[in-house]
């Protein structure tokens, strides 16, 4: 069983406090990226009181993202918490800001019922009201169409219902400690979900993936992009290899339906050939995460990508990736925070800073936009008994981010909903907020 001893990383004792700092060292930037990136890197908690409503629940779907194992969990948070959180107003009055809820219960950011609503409190200090994203129109429809399963389970949205998420592969075949990337837990987030007793699909079909489709095409205006994605194929799985087992998801969806969602895919980094068959089959938007980008790192935390692919072959085919689908429509991620993660990360703020905006410039110097997803340990993972890496090097990575993305003139990147604090709806980092 994992620990459940959560490192404390939080150095603030008040908002106060927290707001002082702010100005005096990042006020530059949106005071509303301070709260998401904190709450970001150290999970929410939840008072008892907080679980009242109607509102989505988290579908888990993709990987935990949480601080604590499902079943150790004392108010049962996993089956109950939003999938997201809206903070606005409060003191400093708060442009809405849309976060991601990866649950902590030992956070200092908590949630609970406050004059008849949700509201945030840090350190005990009252920070914001607090929206739950409403439950989607479709999810109350599924029962006219032949799905077996919850239709979240099958096609959940995030962001706010920007975004249809379709994990459709939920295991990796990089597959233990020496071959996983050391931060990820899709396989363990599978195992912990099925022990739970959630219907929990490891290999989605076409089928169920169109008819979840069909009831999203028929009540929803809210989603505007699909992504296609699951963990690493590296054998065969279903009899196919990577490419053909992925891209027949997007050939099926575009088939039925049109450029009627923006398509977007996550996969490993592919071959030219690879790429032409995925922008045929109706790819848009092209995700070859990179993960980290200094390569001694690359190669301790990706060890499994590290010895199928390798560094200069992954970060080749993103550049080639580009002729292809247009370098505005390349958009590998990286997973900040993992650059300082013991024992083999950066110990100082600025160097792990540099490394990361080294490989943002490499990419935006040639109209590449990364983006990033904040780093929080999760309990069965290698690094999971990590701490968070420190709220300073995510401010200062999101300066240089917005310094890079204003130097090269690039356009926002496309398949994130809109740009700007108070707009965006991309949660798990605050890339789209600085914008």
């Amino acid at each position: 069983m994992a620990s459940v001893t959560i490192p404390r990383a939080c150095n603030f004792n008040s908002d106060e406090e927290l707001y002082r700092w702010y100005e005096r060292e990042f006020s530059d930037l949106p005071f509303e990226v301070v709260y998401k990136q904190d709450i970001l890197r150290q999970g929410l908690a939840f008072h008892e009181s907080a679980f009242y409503g109607e509102y989505k629940t988290k579908d888990y779907f993709i990987f935990t993202f949480d601080r604590v194992p499902l079943e150790k969990m004392p108010l049962e948070e996993h089956l109950k918490a939003p999938e997201e959180i809206r903070i606005y107003g409060g003191p400093h009055n708060l442009r809405p800001t849309v976060i991601s809820v990866r649950i902590n219960p030992y956070s200092p950011y908590v949630v609970r019922r406050h004059n008849e609503k949700h509201a945030l409190f840090f350190q005990g200090d009252y920070v914001a009201d607090v929206d739950f994203p409403p439950v989607p129109e479709y999810y109350r429809h599924a029962h006219e169409f032949t799905l077996t399963k919850p239709i979240g389970e099958i096609a959940p949205v995030i962001e706010w219902g920007y975004l249809i998420y379709l994990t459709v592969f939920r295991h990796c075949q990089y597959f233990g400690k020496d071959e996983e990337c050391q931060y990820c837990d899709i396989n363990h987030n599978w195992r912990q979900q099925k022990r739970v007793g959630r219907p929990y699909t490891g290999v989605k079909s076409t089928a169920e993936v169109l008819e979840a489709l069909a009831a999203i095409d028929k009540y929803d205006h809210t989603a505007k992009a699909y992504t296609i994605t699951g963990g690493s194929v590296i054998q065969k799985l279903q009899g196919k290899n990577e490419v053909d087992f992925y891209l027949q998801y997007p050939m099926a969806i575009e088939k039925k339906f049109p450029r009627r969602w923006l398509s977007k895919l996550v996969v490993q980094a592919w071959d030219e050939d690879d790429l032409r068959k995925a922008w045929e089959a109706g790819v848009q938007i092209y995700h070859p995460n990179y993960e980290v980008w200094d390569r001694r790192l690359f190669e301790k935390i990706c060890p499994g990508k590290a010895r199928y692919i390798g560094w200069d072959k992954w970060m080749e085919r993103i550049l080639k990736a580009a002729k292809i689908f247009g370098a505005q429509n390349v958009i590998p991620n990286f997973v900040a925070g993992v650059e300082m993660a013991k024992p083999y990360g950066f110990e100082d703020v600025d160097a792990a800073v540099e490394s990361s905006a080294e490989g943002l410039e490499f990419f935006m110097s040639q109209g590449i936009t990364p983006r990033f997803t904040t780093w929080l340990p999760e309990p069965y993972t290698p690094l999971g008994e990590s701490e968070s890496a420190p709220l300073e090097y995510y401010l200062k990575l999101l300066r240089r981010y917005r310094e890079l993305h204003q130097k090269y003139r690039l356009p926002i990147p496309p398949g994130y909903g809109p740009a700007g604090a108070g707009k965006a709806v991309f949660s798990v980092s605050a890339f789209m907020d600085v914008l």
